[in-house]
């Protein structure tokens, strides 16, 4: 189909205009396909069964092969199209964005033709691949990063070389290289994911790996705490723990006994003896006992130390321990002496009253910043409860800067101690604990003082015992304080002991809140019973920050030791049984700084320790709870694939494996670390392998191979999952999905989902859903699935984000993709270039419908029914002339197929409350989201991309017409609903939003059948008519077969003149009067008719040519330009073996669609206007074309869903395919508009159409002054020359020649308007001067030097003396004599001012000095005035 675009506007311009214009419109000329103009059919909609959808052009030569792996683009909107393709048997399992290439890695030897092993680069702006050098990866890459700010690429994945497990691509030098760290390896030496933290100044590692960690062989001390009592019900780790001074708390028991000797609860703090008066504390008889301890301040506790009492056979049995301020009872921790197994408790538990035990130790879940606890004794034996010792553990070991918080701990042989130099201030602020307040200690300093003369401040924490530590540095924020702008940055020191060195940390004191900063890890030894560890603070050796007032403030608080291990020299965490030597050893985490040291160490080697993080205890916990080193080392390998880092500072970690010890212990495949330690997650987890995370607010969403929590507790979370982090709690995403999810993407509020599914579960239990072959999307928002913009069929590995022009990439095996997905439905408008926009439907039906879907049946036969009762709106006369026989018809063929979810009809409907224009839709869908619950119908707002139920009962079975006339929805199709009589037909009050049946009869159906409507039309002629065609035998009692007429006002039906026999498939319309219906038919008195026309004005039946002259029954016609003599009808033969498309010219029916094969079925035709032209023919007019849909297959192009006819032939225009990828079906194409517009106007560019009207303003002046010129010559011709002789003029004085300037003319009468300057050009004064001469006064001399002498063409106003002496006498010097001339031409001077002359007349020129009007005097008369320069000589 050859094209012309707008040809006829370039031609008839100018020509220079057109010349612009080429450039301008060569792009539209060459086209080679029809534009159709959709915005001349207001809004559009096209509906059909299908799941995905595009313009044909776009991926006709599209495949692909599922045995590779394809990488699709995801565009803004969601439209997905095809990038390049793997090797076969390759796999895509990462990428990522730097600059403006997108890096794509997985297992594969070449991309897009490019050879690349493993990894490769994309350019979106060329289209091209290019492989990333030599020495890369020899392995599988899972995981890619890509740091922007050093411009480096990091890979992750099983692999050798350049580097174990990880690699390095820098793009600057364009070179592979090795982590800048080792230790990577055991387990299955694999990473999995690449993260960042929630800053972006770390990366965090994961996989299957163990992560080693050392300094070299420094010989250790092994010693445990010798000061604290040995008691079976403690551990070596619990009582190594530094019991938290109370002897300055406020504390309160009681009832409390009345013997003073045992009623003073501090004395069991600290017991100075053994149990007995003055070191016990005892009940009041008979009474359980609370004992509240408060201390006004930050406490850091790890659990709570117990010993009973004896005496007298008394003694607690139970108790349970509640935090202050936060009043929560306690899980707590402990070793059971009698059977030596860790148990937990809460709300009552066990205190032994076995003597040989002194003590029991309970440990919180994780560390703990309280301000108090409270203990209730709830059981006892004896008389009452009581208790010898009470004490609240550390973490570790403490000390403060304020002395007086350093108190001596119970079993210590002093307190911690703390030294300075320079002047520190205590200053002191509440915090963000109620009820509490901080002290610190400051010191101010001049900026720019060095780091060796700044204050500094040294902390000497007592350590109770040997063991692996983390130190913190407490700095409290600097907005309590207000001490922002004084804050800066110093230089840490731990002095560790034990013969190890020193830790330098630079630690910012700039942070608004409170924060605790690492700045060791690793064992301290304590070489005395007096041992302290050494920590200093001074000013960093370049400082951070501008100081305040020429000003620096250093803050020193708390120091805090985190007893993270009790056993240095073996276990799993170290590096041998037997090992001397500081090791640590993580398993599948790892955070290694941005900013961290760039040596490269083998990769075999370990981890320097300096690189050490607080988040590294992360791998350490894991290795623990795991079983050690051996028990990872088993087959297959625990995993750790995925890391999320919560904005609350929580770190989510997915993957394999199942945690038997510690805090988290007995949770699965998800765990989270928080406040220091691991925690479980609600229900143990979930039951099955994560391998996807991404945390979005205060969600967790969760992607994997799992269908429930690992303790059954939700049967939704199937696939994928969401966790509230604020709520600790599972929620499902409606019912989850049918398979494993691969990987999970954020973008625009919405959860992007990747993986081996195909359907999306609409509840918990569901075996089907929405279908979503491999991707979807689901809208935080409305916490519902929604349209994810493209479609595909296949196994997708990975989903992130892309570049700036391609926000998201999407990469799997694909079977099928097209640009859109959409379940039936989309928009359209016109786009770029003239093609088509696509505006998919922005929610996703389900697949399958909550209703049995009733089915219309064909018939072969047509029994005509006699008509029941009396119908006062019966035509007698016409009664009399209806047949009583019948004829048989051949079946009118079944539709195409149409199983959920398809969209079959559609129309415009503007709601008045909101003045918005929304679609309602029907066909064969279901929708359940966010409260909606629509069947079958539903309005849909392609604003808000939402959709909203019809109130009431929901239609059960399917819609396959729809029409709205104000406020009224009629609807049509195969359907019954609830409460209404008969089927297949229904009315709706869109605005009173209920069913309208008040006085409707139902259709009804011939015996054996049921009724369907498959076409609802508004009579052109009579606003209050609309017309119901399909399959029926009458409606109500009117005995109107086929199609009826129903009166919208009265609700009451009547048949069409004589009616008709068969079934209608269609209804369109031949101008205002005239009514065409297709189908198989056959007219009253049994005429065959597959096309007949209805004349409105008189009521009667004529068939559209010979009915024997179309093969077969129609399921499509349209009309072309409103005229019956231009007719399109489509079907398939009576026997059903082949399609075909015929044109009725207003003689005869003939063929025009001889390429369609023999599976096309047509659902619609209809005229579309084009935004550029065809070449006409008799058939089709050059600015339209023939819009043929339904499922089409033609020898020309193969298959597709719509395609544009010219008269001539087809041009594929839609593609669409099902939900499996076999080929789907439009079935229709509806607008806003009532009647569309086929005129072309084309409008051009703003900067052609300025052009334009420059040009044709120019030449408006242009022609305008020849006018003027052409006036003055008939105006002004020669007078007859008398007494003058021709023979004294030279040659170029003949006065038969005009003037050769004649434009002066017009220049001098137009002066004054257009230049706003005298005629007289720069010695205008002077003349004003001249007219100021022939004035009465100063005022008159002014006036004329400022008025323009010549206003008028003619210069009539032009203000002068009467004669050049009057001129001389006003003040005209001798400068300015006179000199003789002669008139060339004859001039009439009829115009007020002219000096009126004849060829050849002697004249005196007084003033010259304009080159187009000379002053001048008539020698003969002496008569003055103006004359035209060129006249004379």
């Amino acid at each position: 189909m050859a094209c012309k675009s707008r040809r006829k506007s370039c031609r008839t311009l100018p020509l220079p205009v057109a010349a612009l214009l080429f450039a301008l419109c060569a792009p539209a000329v060459l086209a080679d396909s029809p534009l159709v103009d959709f915005d001349r059919m207001g809004k559009v909609g096209l509906a059909g069964a299908f799941a995905g959808l595009d313009v044909a052009s776009n991926s006709s030569s599209i495949t692909f092969d599922p045995s590779t792996a394809s990488l699709l683009a995801r565009s803004s909107d969601g439209a997905l199209s095809k990038v390049a393709s793997t090797n076969a048997g390759g796999s895509i399992f990462s990428g990522c964005t730097l600059g403006d290439a997108f890096y794509v890695a997985g297992n594969f030897s070449s991309i897009g033709g490019t050879s690349a092993s493993n990894i490769a680069s994309y350019s979106p702006s060329s289209g091209s691949f290019s492989a990333l050098g030599s020495g890369g990866p020899n392995g599988a890459i899972h995981a890619l990063f890509c740091d922007a700010s050093r411009k480096q690429v990091w890979a992750g994945g099983q692999f050798s070389s350049p580097g174990a497990s990880v690699a390095v691509w820098d793009t600057a030098s364009s070179s592979w290289s090795a982590a800048p760290f080792g230790g990577l390896t055991g387990a299955a030496a694999e990473v999995l994911s690449i993260t960042t933290n929630s800053s972006q100044s770390s990366l965090f590692f994961s996989g299957s790996f163990i992560s080693s960690f050392g300094n070299g062989s420094v010989a250790l001390n092994g010693t445990n705490n010798p000061n604290v009592p040995f008691s079976s019900g403690a551990t070596p780790f619990s009582s190594s723990l530094v019991p938290v001074p109370l002897e300055n708390v406020n504390a309160d028991a009681g009832p409390a006994s009345s013997d003073a000797q045992f009623n003073n609860v501090q004395n069991i703090f600290c017991p100075a003896g053994g149990d007995g008066p003055g070191n016990t504390w005892l009940a009041a008889d008979g009474n359980k006992a609370v004992i509240t301890v408060r201390k006004f301040s930050f406490l850091t506790a790890r659990g709570i130390r117990l010993g009973n009492t004896f005496l007298d056979g008394r003694g607690t049995t139970a108790f349970s321990v509640a935090t202050i301020p936060d009043n929560a009872v306690r899980q707590l921790h402990y070793v059971d002496p009698t059977d030596n197994q860790n148990k937990t408790c809460t709300d009552s538990c066990p205190l032994l009253t076995d003597s040989s035990v002194p003590y029991q130790d309970f440990l919180f879940d994780s560390d703990l910043d309280i301000t108090g606890f409270q203990l209730t004794l709830s059981e006892w034996q004896g008389a009452g409860p009581g208790l010898h010792i009470l004490q609240l553990l550390s973490s570790g070991a403490f000390a403060s800067s304020i002395d007086s918080q350093n108190g001596q701990s119970c079993f210590a042989p002093g307190p911690s101690n703390t030294t300075r130099t320079g002047t520190w201030q205590e200053k002191d602020t509440d915090t963000s604990i109620p009820g509490t307040t901080q002290a610190v200690l400051v010191s101010t300093l001049d900026v720019g003082t060095p780091a060796a003369s700044a204050p500094s401040f040294t902390w000497m924490p007592y350590v109770s015992a040997s063991g692996e530590y983390e130190i913190n540095l407490l700095v409290p924020g600097c907005t309590n304080f207000q001490d922002c702008p004084l804050r800066t940055s110093v230089k840490v020191t731990v002095f560790p002991g034990g013969g190890q060195q020193p830790w330098v940390t630079t630690v910012s004191e700039r942070n608004t809140g409170d924060e605790a900063t690492l700045i060791y890890r690793g064992p301290i030894v304590p070489s005395s019973p007096s041992f302290q560890t050494t920590i200093s603070l001074t000013l960093a050796d370049q400082p951070e920050g501008d100081g305040q007032d020429g000003k620096y403030e250093l803050v020193a608080d708390r120091v805090q030791l985190v007893l993270t291990s009790a056993n240095i020299t073996s276990g799993s965490n170290s590096s041998s049984s037997n090992s001397t030597g500081a090791a640590q050893r993580g398993f599948g985490f790892l955070e290694w700084p941005l900013s961290g040291s760039s040596t490269t160490t083998t990769a075999s080697s370990a981890i320097p320790t300096s690189a050490i993080t607080s988040l590294d205890s992360v791998g350490f916990d894991l290795l623990n709870a795991l079983g050690g080193a051996s028990s990872v080392a088993s087959s297959p390998a625990p995993v750790i694939a995925a890391v999320a880092h919560h904005e609350s500072g929580a770190i989510f970690l997915g993957g394999q494996f199942s945690l038997t010890s510690g805090s988290a212990s007995g949770t699965s495949n998800i765990a989270v670390f928080k406040n220091g330690a691991l925690a479980a997650l609600p229900n143990g987890g979930l039951n099955g392998p994560v391998t996807s995370l991404v945390a979005v607010g205060d969600n967790v969403f969760v992607g994997g191979s799992f269908t429930d929590t690992a303790q059954a507790s939700n049967k939704a979370l199937k696939g994928i999952a969401a966790y509230s982090v604020s709520g600790n709690s599972w929620s499902a995403l409606e019912g989850g999905v049918d398979g494993a999810v691969t990987s999970l993407d954020n973008s625009d509020n919405q959860v992007l989902v990747a993986g081996n599914f195909t359907q999306l579960l609409t509840s918990s239990g569901a075996a089907a859903g929405e279908n979503a072959a491999g991707f979807a999307a689901w809208d935080i928002t409305s916490s519902s699935w929604v349209n994810s913009g493209g479609f595909i069929v296949g196994s997708m590995t990975f989903v992130g984000n892309g570049t700036s022009s391609t926000p998201q990439f999407v990469a799997g095996s694909v079977s099928t993709s097209l640009r859109f997905g959409a379940s039936g439905f989309v928009m359209l408008q016109n786009g770029d270039g003239g093609e088509p926009k696509v505006t998919p439907l922005g929610v996703q039906f389900d697949s399958t419908t909550s209703n049995s879907t009733a089915s219309a049946k064909t018939r072969r036969s047509h029994h005509r029914r006699a008509g029941a009762g009396w119908i006062p709106s019966l035509n007698v006369l016409n009664m009399f002339k209806r047949q009583t026989t019948t004829t048989t018809l051949a079946p009118l063929p079944s539709a195409a197929p149409a199983p959920a979810p398809a969209v079959l009809a559609g129309a415009f409907w503007t709601n008045n409350t909101s003045a918005k224009e929304l679609v309602v839709i029907g066909g064969n869908f279901s929708y359940s989201a966010g409260g909606v619950h629509a069947q079958n119908v539903a309005i849909y707002d392609p604003d808000a991309k939402t959709v909203t139920a019809l109130r009431g009962n929901q239609p059960n079975g399917t819609v396959r017409s729809v029409l709205v006339k104000g406020n009224t929805l009629f609807l049509g199709g195969e359907f019954t609903v609830g409460g209404i009589d008969g089927s297949g037909f229904a009315v709706y009050d869109l605005a009173g939003e209920r069913w309208d049946s008040a006085g409707l009869q139902s259709l009804q159906a011939a015996s054996g059948a049921s009724v369907s409507v498959r076409s609802i039309t508004a009579s052109p002629a009579n606003d209050g008519v609309v017309f119901v065609a399909g399959s029926f035998a009458q409606a109500g009692s009117s005995p109107c077969r086929a199609i009826c007429a129903l009166d919208t006002t009265t609700m009451r039906w009547s048949a069409l003149g004589n009616g008709i026999q068969g079934d209608v498939a269609t209804v369109v319309y031949a101008g205002p009067n005239k009514l065409v219906a297709a189908g198989s038919i056959a007219l009253a008195d049994s005429t065959h008719a597959n096309v007949a026309a209805y004349t409105i004005s008189n009521s009667t039946w004529d068939p559209v040519g010979n009915g024997a002259d179309l093969p077969g029954p129609v399921t499509a016609a349209e009309v072309n330009d409103g005229s019956i003599d231009s007719v399109f009808a489509a079907g398939r033969t009576s026997d059903g073996s082949s399609p075909f498309l015929y044109f009725w010219n207003g003689q005869s029916w003939n063929s025009v669609g001889s390429t369609l094969q023999g599976s096309t079925d047509v659902a619609q035709l209809v005229m579309v206007p084009l935004q550029n032209t065809h070449d006409g023919n008799d058939i089709v007019q050059a600015d339209r074309v023939l819009l043929v849909s339904g499922s089409l297959s033609d020898s020309s192009f193969g298959n597709a869903s719509s395609a544009l006819f010219d008269g001539r032939g087809f041009t594929p225009y839609v593609v669409s395919t099902s939900d499996s990828g076999t080929p789907g079906t439009v079935a229709s194409l509806f607008h806003s508009f009532t009647s569309i517009d086929f005129t072309q106007r084309h409008f051009l560019a703003t900067g052609v159409v300025i052009l334009i009207s420059i040009a044709i303003a120019a030449g408006i002046v242009f022609l305008l002054a020849l006018i003027e010129i052409l006036w003055t010559l008939f105006a002004r011709r020669d007078d007859k020359v008398n007494n003058y002789d021709n023979g004294d003029l030279d040659v170029d004085d003949d006065s038969t020649h005009r003037p050769s300037s004649l434009l002066e003319h017009i220049n001098a009468a137009t002066r004054s308007t257009i230049l706003g300057s005298s005629p007289f050009g720069p010695n205008a004064e002077k003349e004003a001067g001249y007219a100021a001469a022939a004035g009465a006064g100063a005022a008159s001399a002014a006036a004329a030097a400022q008025d323009d002498p010549f206003n008028g063409p003619d210069a009539s106003n032009y203000l002068r003396a009467d004669t050049p002496s009057d001129a001389l006498g006003g003040g005209l010097g001798p400068e300015e004599p006179s000199r003789p001339a002669y008139a060339r031409y004859s001039f009439q001077g009829e115009g007020e001012g002219e000096l009126p002359v004849r060829a050849g007349q002697e004249l005196e020129i007084l003033d010259d000095r304009d080159d187009a009007w000379w002053y001048a005097r008539d020698a003969r008369t002496g008569q003055e005035g103006v004359v035209p320069a060129s006249y004379v000589y």
